[in-house]
């Protein structure tokens, strides 16, 4: 197998992960040669691989020539629990609050130290956002990402407090800030992150909790930083983030009507 006398340790099913690993959220859409030099593989081992997996629909070929996740992985992703059961019993929830407000909402677990967005909902009129779902964005620049950074374990902490990287001239980078920033999401139940993750545009979220202790995810909306009482977006994320937390408590139990939300937010 071409391959071998490079890597002979390796089977079959680890090159194919690393093939499936080279794409991210940053590198979606990859040529040939790029897939080989981020799975470390032979351009030959890498492309029989490539042809096997658009066979089986687990890969797509662009008519550019570059490759990009396939329905059948997609299909597969779906049903991890973080995806599945979350999303089930959030998303009316987050239609709700997506009608009530027209802005983007969104539900994001954590992954290391970075926001996992699981789904996401947004109106015509909706702002332009980062995340979509299945996209990966830092624990530090968004709120979502506050909340759930905030009652994390102490190693993902340091580990977060290491990697502040600059999205934009409004993310915090300075850990004494940062720390700062979390203990007030902490006191005050919810966290807000201004023009740090794109420019013009506020996030506001809060924790989901079936039961007591850290947040199994966390529930925001992103809105202009110009848009007027953004504040008063806090109460109605709570209300259903209460709802979804009760109905992820309950086996077997779906959600309910997000009862609370009103178009006088």
């Amino acid at each position: 197998m071409a391959g071998r006398g490079r890597d002979p340790g390796r089977s079959v099913t680890s090159r194919v992960l690393a093939v499936l690993a080279a794409f991210d959220d940053g590198h979606p859409r990859l040529r040939l040669s790029e897939v080989a030099r981020r799975s470390g593989l032979p351009v030959a081992t890498v492309s029989r691989l490539l042809a096997e997996l658009v066979a089986g629909e687990a890969l797509a070929r662009r008519p550019d020539g570059r490759y990009e996740v396939g329905r059948r992985l997609w299909q597969l992703g779906l049903l991890a629990p973080v995806n599945q059961e979350l999303r089930e019993v959030a998303l009316p929830f987050i239609h709700d609050i997506q009608t009530v407000t027209g802005d983007v909402v969104h539900i994001a677990v954590r992954e290391g130290i970075a926001a996992l967005y699981v789904e996401r909902v947004a109106g015509r009129g909706s702002v332009a956002v980062a995340s979509r779902m299945g996209s990966r964005l830092p624990l530090h620049a968004t709120g979502v990402g506050k909340v759930l950074l905030a009652e994390a374990p102490p190693g993902v902490l340091a580990e977060a407090l290491a990697n502040l990287t600059p999205v934009t001239r409004h993310t915090i980078t300075d850990p004494a800030r940062l720390l700062r920033d979390l203990a007030e999401t902490r006191r005050r139940g919810y966290a807000r992150a201004v023009e740090e993750i794109t420019l013009g545009l506020v996030s506001v979220a809060v924790p989901i909790r079936p039961e007591p202790g850290p947040p199994v995810a966390a529930l925001g909306v992103v809105t202009k930083a110009t848009r007027p009482r953004v504040g008063q977006l806090v109460p109605v994320l709570q209300v259903a983030a209460a709802a979804i937390g009760r109905a992820l408590h309950r086996t077997g139990a779906g959600p309910g009507p997000a009862a609370g939300l009103s178009a006088e937010w």
